[in-house]
């Protein structure tokens, strides 16, 4: 590359014939660019085809184990079928009404007897 050209002393002529050339250059750049692209995306497909990386049971070649369901612990007490377990992002309803004073515990759905004495008591037995 030699000497920067003077585009202030230039004509208008001759900054249009630039322009033209730089656009010309930079479209095959572009193309040359998107192509190289296009070839290495091509690539990475055929040695991952179904994205298998991302499925647990790949990585470790045993099947993801079961959770249990977990049961519901907060409940909307003006539209009670919905309903939070306690674990992951808080809902709506329930940001909404913490902000505005509520206390979590307000929101707690009152355990049954039976569902008291079903726990399962760990530890060193007597």
């Amino acid at each position: 590359m030699g000497k920067k050209p003077d585009l202030e002393a230039m004509n208008f002529g001759e900054l249009w014939l630039l322009h033209e050339q730089l656009t010309r250059v930079l479209a095959e750049k572009i193309t040359a660019e998107k192509l190289e692209l296009e070839r290495r995306l091509a690539q990475l497909n055929r040695a991952n085809p179904m994205g298998e990386a991302h499925d647990p049971e790949s990585r470790t070649g045993r099947p993801r184990r079961k959770y249990p369901k977990v049961l519901p612990k907060y409940s909307n007490p003006s539209l009670p079928t919905e309903t939070w377990s306690g674990r992951g992002k808080q809902p709506g309803w329930l940001v909404a009404a913490l902000r505005s004073g509520h206390k979590l515990e307000d929101f707690l759905i009152a355990k049954t007897e039976k569902a008291k004495g079903n726990k399962i008591r760990r530890g060193r037995r007597s």
